[in-house]
C-alpha cells in the first residue's frame, strides 16, 4: 500500500511573516521546552469536506489561506523560526531572521476521502501521505550548530470531496495549547480577511511569548542542559525529531465514548468509592474515567492474546502516563495565552492483576484520579525526576501515553468550510500512546484514538464494547 505515489503535486514553496514585519528575535528555551527535545514531532491531520473541484480550491481558497497563514506567523513567530541546537556548553534556543519560512505544499489526491475519515480499522498508512515531513535541509548554521524547522504544513485536496490540513510541528516549541491557539487564530484571520462567514467565531487573543514568566528556583534548566549535551553528543541525537515509519503495520480506529457513555462511567465510580476514606483524594472527571476505560481494555485485550501468560507477573506495575496543564497551577502566575510548553508529566500505576480485575475500571480511575489531584497541588516539586521516571517505566515496555486532550477543542478550528470532519493524530501509531479530543458532534463525549496490530485491535474492539455494556 503506496498512497503516497498517486499524489500529484500542485504546489511547493514557503511561506513567511510579511517581509520586513519582524525583527530578528530570539527565544530562550525554558525547562519546560526542554523536556521535550527527544521527543517525536507531533503530527495532526484536520479533513474538511470541500465538495468543490481542485481548480476552484486552488482559484479562490489557496490565496487566502496562505496569505492569512502569513499573517498569523507574524504575531507566533516561533512557528516561522528555527530552533538552533549549538554544541556544548551551548543552549538550544528559538531565533528568527528576515525570510525564515514555513514549508508549504498542496498535493492532490485521489484517496477516498469517507475512508479516511471513518473510525473503523484502517492501515495506518493511509494516512502517512497526508501529514508533511519538516525539510531536510536546514538553513547554514554556524561550525557544529543543528537548525531544526519548527512546523510544516501539508495541504490535500479531495476533488469534489475534501480537504485536508496537514501539520507537522516540534513539540519543543510549545503544547498543544499553544498550537491549537495557532491554528485557531489562522482560521479566525482567514475568515477575518474574506475566506467566510463566522459570527460565533471568538476572536482569540494574540500569544505571550515573555519566557520570563517562568521561573526555575530548584535548578531544573541546568539539569535538562546536562540531558541535552548528553543528547547532542550521542548517535542517538540523529534521529531526532522523528516522523512516523512507513514500515509500521498496525490498524488505528476512532472510538466515541459519548455523553451518556461518559456519565455512566463516572457515576459507576462514584457510586463504588463514596464510601471509602480516601474518596476525596482522587478526581473523577470525563478524562479519568475515559482513560482508565481505555487503560484496562488495552491490557486486557494485549493479555487475551498471551497463550502462555504466567501468573508470576501479575504483580508488575503497568504505567499511564499524561500531561498535566500548568496554566494557574504553579507558584508563579503564567498568562492563558502563554507560548510555549507549560506542562507536566503525570504517571499512574498499578498492578497488572488489579488492572485486569473485576473491579480495574474503578481501581485505574483511582490511580488516574488520585495522579490528578497530586499534580495540581506538587507545582515543580519533583521536576528533576520527570525525565528519569519516564524512561525507567518506558524500559520496561509497559507505559502508555496520551496525546492531546478534550480541552484542546480541535474541532473549533473552522476556516469557514465548516467544522472539521475528523482531526486525527497521527504519531500515536509508533509512540505507544492513544490520543484523546472532544466528540465532535456532542458536548461531554470523548473521542478516542488507538492504533494496534489487527490481532490485537479486535481483542481491543470486543473488549472496549462489552465494557461499555456492563456499565
Amino acid at each position: 500500500m503506496n498512497e503516497a505515489k498517486h499524489l500529484k503535486v500542485l504546489e511547493s514553496g514557503y511561506v513567511s511573516p510579511p517581509p520586513g514585519s519582524i525583527p530578528t528575535t530570539s527565544l530562550r528555551l525554558t525547562f519546560f521546552d526542554l523536556l521535550w527535545l527527544p521527543s517525536s514531532n507531533i503530527q495532526r491531520l484536520f479533513f474538511y469536506e470541500f465538495p468543490y473541484p481542485t481548480s476552484h480550491f486552488m482559484e479562490t481558497i489557496l490565496p487566502l489561506l496562505k496569505h492569512s497563514l502569513s499573517l498569523t506567523l507574524r504575531h507566533f513567530i516561533p512557528f516561522a523560526a528555527n530552533i538552533v541546537c549549538p554544541p556544548p556548553p551551548g543552549k538550544p534556543y528559538i531565533r528568527y531572521k528576515d525570510g525564515d519560512s514555513v514549508a508549504f505544499t498542496v498535493v492532490e489526491s485521489p484517496a477516498d476521502f469517507h475512508r479516511l475519515i471513518a473510525n473503523y480499522p484502517r492501515d495506518v498508512r493511509l494516512l502517512h501521505p497526508f501529514a508533511p515531513r519538516l525539510p531536510t535541509t536546514p538553513p547554514a548554521e554556524e561550525e557544529g550548530a543543528r537548525v531544526i524547522p519548527s512546523v510544516a504544513f501539508r495541504v490535500t485536496v479531495f476533488p469534489n470531496a475534501g480537504v485536508c490540513i496537514g501539520s507537522n510541528y516540534c513539540h519543543v516549541i510549545g503544547d498543544g495549547k499553544t498550537f491549537m491557539h495557532f491554528m485557531r487564530t489562522w482560521s479566525y484571520v482567514y475568515a477575518a480577511a474574506g475566506g467566510g462567514d463566522l459570527p460565533c467565531l471568538e476572536k482569540p487573543s494574540l500569544p505571550s511569548l515573555n519566557r520570563d514568566v517562568i521561573k526555575d528556583p530548584i535548578g531544573v534548566e541546568s539539569f535538562l542542559l546536562e540531558v541535552y549535551h548528553d543528547w547532542l553528543s550521542s548517535s542517538s541525537h540523529n534521529t531526532l525529531p522523528t516522523d512516523v515509519g512507513s514500515a509500521i503495520t498496525k490498524v488505528r480506529a476512532t472510538f466515541v465514548l459519548c455523553r451518556a457513555d461518559v456519565e455512566r462511567l463516572k457515576q459507576m465510580v462514584k457510586s463504588q468509592c463514596k464510601n471509602e476514606a480516601d474518596s476525596d483524594q482522587f478526581h473523577v472527571s470525563n478524562f479519568v474515567v475515559t482513560c482508565s476505560l481505555i487503560w484496562v481494555s488495552l491490557i486486557k485485550s494485549k493479555e487475551s492474546l498471551i497463550k502462555n501468560s504466567s501468573l508470576d507477573d501479575n504483580d508488575e506495575f503497568y504505567y499511564f502516563l499524561f500531561s498535566f496543564d500548568c496554566r494557574n497551577r504553579l507558584e508563579f502566575p503564567i498568562p492563558e495565552a502563554y507560548f510555549g510548553n507549560c506542562i507536566k508529566p503525570g504517571i499512574a500505576e498499578m498492578k497488572k492483576t488489579e488492572l485486569i480485575g473485576e473491579n480495574g475500571i474503578v481501581l485505574a480511575a483511582k490511580a488516574i484520579g488520585g495522579k490528578v489531584k497530586e499534580m495540581g497541588k506538587s507545582g515543580i516539586s519533583g521536576a528533576l525526576n520527570w525525565i528519569p521516571d519516564i524512561v525507567e517505566r518506558n524500559k520496561t515496555g509497559r507505559l502508555i501515553g496520551v496525546a492531546g486532550s478534550p480541552k484542546l477543542r480541535v474541532y473549533d478550528t473552522e476556516f469557514g468550510w465548516g467544522r472539521p470532519r475528523k482531526v486525527e493524530v497521527v504519531h500515536i501509531e509508533s509512540s505507544k500512546a492513544i490520543s484523546l479530543a472532544e466528540y465532535r458532534d456532542e458536548d461531554g463525549g470523548i473521542e478516542v484514538g488507538v492504533a494496534l496490530n489487527s490481532n490485537q485491535m479486535d481483542e481491543f474492539v470486543a473488549i472496549f464494547q462489552q465494557s461499555l455494556k456492563l456499565v
